[in-house]
């Protein structure tokens, strides 16, 4: 296979792995600009007679339907791009994701605390809600089917549906079966063994993986109770009763003893939620900067709780200890960037580190804020630049101080956890958005809002969050560039969350998803910030000026003038045109709008 091209399109560059159903593969997409990286899985009927071609083709085309579909429901499965078959056999294309697979954190003999297995739990759990929901089983869970991105977040892979075409044999009244169970030792519990599995099946493995990690032991080094046939583990683990007795129950040996699905099972797992003691005061150190929240919670399963942690009253205000900004950011991050031309097709890729350090807004929850450093740029568009408006100049130049900026737009997860924090002036809504997701950004949020979100966040911390000045936010947004867009003189749907059937200059039309995507979805700046252009509009903390007569040349919002009632937002959102995401382009509402496209990322002084 290695160096054959499928379909005359996907070139077979390297072996990644083998198991009882097929080979997988990584593979180039040479008809997509700079051929992305994708993974082929072949499958083969072990029964290649003509009775069962047309029937393991059915069931192909019917479980790639599934996945396909699946793909689109939320981003940590991962996207179907083709199925086929070829000459008999048959071939799955999805997305390549970039990280390592849960074999490489689950080592025997390592335990972890009850944290990170409440974490692992409902990260699994909140893709596998979605995956239920639409009545699919997934049938192989186990860690080796479980890929944490190089983001942090967690990816569901390897859906074992599928699978059944390696094994379908016909017998001679012509009825079709699969000649195994799909599954694995340890994770599988018993009605799936005799091939009869149900969604409560799926609960059985992902309770198994939380024990796992508990005990450091594999499934099938632990004890049975001879008599009830359930799992011994209790005696290999330092847990609490409660998670226990959660974890004993996704275990039964008997399915309709479990949680019936995996939404059932997420609600107990969010019922562990503890109040939030206040962060640190101290800049946290290297050993607990990470690189995403590993604690999301389901908005949707939140939002019938008592409140965003599980009581009935706030958190108790934090102590006002000031605490510094770090001078030096405690971590260094990689990145990829892209560059396009005129046609919005990628001609440059390269590799970009900035510096971030982790704000923890409550357990497990944190805010990375990127380094921007101090320089000059040219505010403003030219007058040649297609679609410009007058209000963009007279361009000059703008001294920028060094700062931090949000490294992606503040999230859901993130505002909750905000909103119920002390009051300082105005109450805030705890799940305002329209488009409901943890790690979509949080939107129906007004310039008063952000504000007050701002203040909390710096009662809480001590530093000193903030919205950044329409200058800083161009800064940021350029990174050094002067084209429209920081991927250069366009930009399409697959870089940017906009309305696609609106080109800008000679790029094609695209799609309108009509709707957010989540934050960190698209390729970053040369600063490494994420979604600059479109998703959702973000405030700055001017009032609105007709132009740049008399503006400030340090960086600093420009807070004084006629137009006091209205205020600046920038970079575009998901359904609006092109040339409203472009670096100059300047947005303008009343500060107490809070429309499903109004959204911010925060600023923070350097001191």
């Amino acid at each position: 296979m290695l160096g054959c091209t499928l379909r005359d399109r996907y070139q077979i560059i390297k072996f990644l792995g083998s198991g009882a159903f097929g080979d997988t593969y990584l593979a180039r997409d040479l008809d997509l600009p700079g051929h992305p990286q994708c993974v082929v899985k072949h499958f083969k009927p072990k029964d290649s007679s003509p009775d069962v071609l047309p029937i393991a083709k059915r069931l192909f085309d019917s479980e790639a339907e599934i996945l396909y579909k699946l793909g689109k429901l939320h981003d940590g499965i991962p996207s179907l791009w083709a199925h086929f078959e070829e000459h008999g056999e048959f071939y799955l294309v999805q997305d390549f994701i970039e990280g390592h697979d849960l074999t490489k954190e689950l080592i025997p003999g390592q335990k972890f605390s009850e944290s990170y297995t409440i974490a692992l739990l409902r990260d699994i759990l909140e893709i596998l809600a979605v995956v239920h929901q639409q009545n699919v089983i997934h049938r192989d869970i186990k860690p080796a089917n479980i890929i944490r991105r190089n983001d942090g977040k967690i990816v569901l892979i390897d859906f074992g549906a599928v699978k059944q075409i390696s094994t379908i044999v016909v017998n001679d009244d012509g009825q079709s079966s699969s000649t195994v169970a799909i599954g694995s030792s340890g994770y599988m519990p018993s009605e799936q063994a005799n091939r009869r599995p149900k969604l409560a099946s799926d609960i059985h493995a992902v309770g198994m993986m939380g024990i796992q990690a508990l005990t450091g032991q594999p499934p099938f080094k632990l004890p049975e109770d001879l008599q009830t046939g359930e799992v011994i583990w209790r005696d290999r683990a330092t847990v609490s009763d409660k998670l226990a007795n959660i974890l004993d129950k996704m275990v039964r040996d008997h399915f309709s003893h479990r949680y019936q699905n995996a939404g059932e099972a997420l609600q107990a797992i969010l019922s562990l939620s503890q109040p939030a003691p206040p962060p640190p005061l101290s800049p946290p150190d290297a050993a607990t900067l990470i690189s995403t929240d590993p604690t999301r919670i389901d908005l949707l399963q939140a939002a019938r709780s008592k409140d965003f942690f599980g009581l009935e009253t706030k958190a108790p205000p934090p102590k006002k200890t000031a605490k510094k900004v770090p001078s030096t950011p405690q971590k260094i991050v990689q990145f990829e960037t892209v560059i396009v031309n005129s046609r919005g097709q990628i001609i440059k890729r390269s590799q970009g580190r900035s510096q971030v350090f982790a704000e923890t807004i409550a357990p497990g929850i944190i805010l990375e804020m990127v380094a921007i450093p101090e320089g000059s740029f040219v505010m403003g568009s030219p007058n040649a630049e297609a679609e410009r408006d007058s209000n963009e100049g007279p361009q000059r130049t703008v001294n920028i101080a060094h700062f931090f900026m949000g490294k992606y737009q503040v999230t859901q997860l993130q505002w909750c956890a905000v909103a119920n924090l002390p009051k300082v002036k105005i109450d805030l809504k705890a799940y305002p958005a329209y488009f409901k997701g943890t790690n979509l950004p949080v939107e129906q949020v007004s310039w008063q809002d952000v504000t007050e979100f701002c203040a909390r966040l710096s009662q809480l911390t001590g530093r000193n969050y903030r919205l950044p000045s329409e200058a800083e936010w161009e800064y940021a947004c350029r990174a050094g560039t002067m084209t429209p867009f920081y991927f250069g003189n366009t930009i399409t749907p697959e870089l940017v969350n906009y309305n696609g059937n609106f080109p800008y200059a000679r790029a094609p039309q695209g799609i309108n998803r009509q709707k957010t995507t989540a934050v960190g979805s698209f390729p970053p700046n040369s600063f490494g910030l994420y979604d600059m252009h479109g998703n959702v509009w973000e405030w700055c903390q001017d009032i609105w000026h007709d132009n740049y007569q008399g503006a400030p040349t340090d960086g600093s919002a420009w807070e004084t003038g006629r137009y006091n009632k209205k205020r600046l937002l920038r970079g575009g959102f998901w359904n609006g045109i092109s040339r409203n995401c472009r670096s100059a382009y300047r947005g303008i509402h009343v500060p107490d709008f809070d429309g499903n496209f109004n959204g911010f990322r925060v600023a923070c002084t350097a001191t």
